[in-house]
């Protein structure tokens, strides 16, 4: 009688505990373990170029917050805010010099407060900026360390006594150049030793060697975290981590130095902290912008199983035809390379890994001036193409504000124009230095500069585009404001703008556009990307045609076309064919 109690006991307990594992393990879809950052579509703001509330002609916190509704309609689940801390603006906010203030041209924190709140109505979520590979050089620990070799707080940044001549000539520690242009070491006469600063010399790096540095980062990350925000794009955060020794780079190395930079031998032990004493403890998403970081060093960061990323941003694809780093102008590229691209993060990607799916941001110009065609024949329906790939790949999408209006690059033409401090050290170096002509240097930055993204969002054809009823704004609006603005394209139904939220808000009722297994039907054809989204017994097709010309275009496979749920030219209807008579840059969405 003992003995069968005790078994069926035993036998209870073993269930039980079955029953309880089982119900903590995650319900897969498709493979994937369900989260709700998986799913969303995140906005980017520029704050100080989204709305102006004071008509002091540079954006701010209010002014967003008078703009959740037209946000909402949208369809975006997730904001993504640009920093927004204290900061003497060296790099317009990326050089922080209070982590816990408001940047004061952007109101104060009962404006943070409001907005986020106002942002939570709307059953919407707010993720701001983390900039922690440095600070500005205003920031209290960077005045401290260089008051002297043995203060506190010297250690929270590197500090190296360089090379000294016979002659006395001082030269830094090593050849690692800013991506600033120039050397990325400052000489600092109080101490007479250099720092490191992989950007502008205002921008000194934090040393997170230093376990003080890694947990003043996971304070202030408490900080906004407790405050309500829902997680961080993180800011260049595979450099966190420095080479041992801080070597030269070689010849080769110096060919593309954010790869030498970067994934530094400490880089998954910083993380998986920052996991374990920070972001597992709340309800949170973090994407780490991973410059220097290739596709095959991706799940180093991002397999769930490591427990320190959720998603980066690769640059491949924005990178397109272009370099990373030092002077950078657009190169040719072709629709097979751009395909080759996703096919290559299908392939290595795994279920473990999560993607994520962009083409703009506030570092890189405008989608439609870039990638499409921004003639006035061309550009709404190469603007609709593009948001129809991005919010149909596999991954979670990001757009930037104004992408939803197919806004274009500013037409710079002189140096005064650009405000972006790489820039004008880039012009001092190269031209300065002699290394190219003036000319030659301003038709190259045309093209990639980061304030053609800057330039403020057109709102309404008012004059400075309604984003500031001031005479001025603090970067010039674009001067096609008035044929390219929200409130015209408000009113018009073939606009950029309401195709985008018709998109948004399939995707937000498709499962397969994210968790949906992924198949490029065509890789090689020159202008046509084909590809099928499929989850279980559901599959959709997207076809778009990456071409100023008509294209006819007979699916692969004996595959037809079933029913047409979206296309970016109004006039579409063929359904179940299998050739289809594409307009210039036309995508559609089929049910199959």
């Amino acid at each position: 009688m003992f003995f069968s109690t005790l078994i069926r006991a035993v036998v209870a307990a073993a269930l039980l505990s079955l029953t309880a594992a089982s119900a903590q393990e995650p319900k897969l879809v498709n493979g994937y373990e369900p989260k709700w950052w998986k799913e969303v579509v995140v906005y980017q703001i520029y704050p100080r170029s989204f709305k102006d509330s004071n008509g002091d002609g540079i954006g701010d916190l209010p002014g967003i917050t008078s703009k959740l509704d037209y946000l909402q309609k949208l369809g975006v689940n997730v904001i993504w805010l640009s920093p927004h801390f204290d900061s003497p603006n060296a790099d317009n906010g990326y050089d922080i010099r209070d982590y816990r203030k408001v940047m004061k041209e952007f109101g104060d924190m009962a404006d943070f407060d409001t907005l986020l709140a106002g942002i939570k109505q709307r059953h919407m979520r707010l993720v701001i900026d983390l900039v922690v590979n440095h600070t500005s050089d205003e920031n209290k620990w960077f005045v401290e360390s260089r008051k002297s070799k043995d203060n506190p707080y010297r250690d929270f940044y590197i500090w190296r006594p360089g090379h000294t001549a016979p002659d006395g000539t001082r030269t830094p520690p090593n050849n690692y150049p800013s991506y600033f242009s120039g050397s990325a070491w400052t000489l600092d006469p109080t101490t007479n030793e250099y720092y490191l600063h992989y950007f502008a010399p205002k921008q000194p790096d934090l040393n997170w060697a230093n376990p003080k540095v890694r947990e003043e980062v996971f304070s202030l990350m408490r900080f906004w975290l407790d405050k309500g925000v829902s997680g961080f794009r993180m800011d260049v955060i595979p450099l966190v981590s420095k080479p041992t020794g801080l070597p030269d780079l070689t010849p080769e190395q110096l060919k593309a130095p954010p790869n030498a930079y970067a994934n530094g031998p400490h880089l998954a032990e910083y993380l998986q902290q920052m996991d374990r004493e920070v972001l597992s403890k709340y309800d949170d998403m973090s994407v780490g912008e991973a410059t220097g970081t290739t596709l095959a060093q991706t799940n180093n960061l991002v397999d769930d199983r490591r427990h320190e990323l959720n998603m980066i941003f690769n640059f491949d694809a924005i990178k397109l035809g272009r370099s990373d780093f030092g002077l950078s102008k657009l190169g040719p590229w072709t629709v097979p390379e751009l395909k080759s691209i996703y096919d290559d993060h299908a392939r290595i990607l795994t279920k473990h890994d999560w993607d994520t799916v962009f083409l703009s941001n506030h570092d890189n110009p405008r989608i439609v001036s870039t990638f499409g065609d921004d003639s006035p024949a061309m550009r709404v329906p190469s603007a609709k193409l593009f948001e129809t790939m991005i919010l149909t790949l596999r991954g979670t999408p990001f757009m930037f504000e104004g992408d939803e209006l197919g806004m274009t690059d500013y037409p710079f033409r002189k140096l005064s124009d650009y405000d972006d401090i790489s820039v004008k050290n880039a012009y001092k170096d190269l031209v300065g230095g002699g290394k190219m002509s003036a000319a030659d240097f301003l038709a190259a930055q045309a093209q990639v500069s980061r304030d053609n993204a800057r330039t403020p969002m057109q709102w309404d054809s008012s004059p400075q585009a309604g984003f500031t009823t001031g005479n001025h704004a603090w970067l010039a609006v674009n001067p096609n404001y008035k044929q390219i603005n929200a409130r015209q394209e408000e009113s018009d139904p073939a606009s950029v703008l309401n195709y985008v939220r018709a998109l948004i808000a399939l995707r937000a009722h498709t499962q397969a556009f994210v968790y949906g297994d992924y198949e490029d039907l065509d890789p090689q054809h020159p202008h046509v990307f084909a590809y099928t989204r499929t989850l279980g017994g559901e599959k959709y097709l997207v076809v778009e045609n990456f071409s100023s010309s008509p294209v006819t275009y007979t699916l692969p496979n004996g595959l037809k076309a079933a029913k047409l749920l979206l296309s970016d030219i109004p006039k579409s209807h063929e359904s179940s064919i299998a050739t289809l008579h594409l307009a210039p840059w036309e995508s559609r969405i089929y049910k199959q």
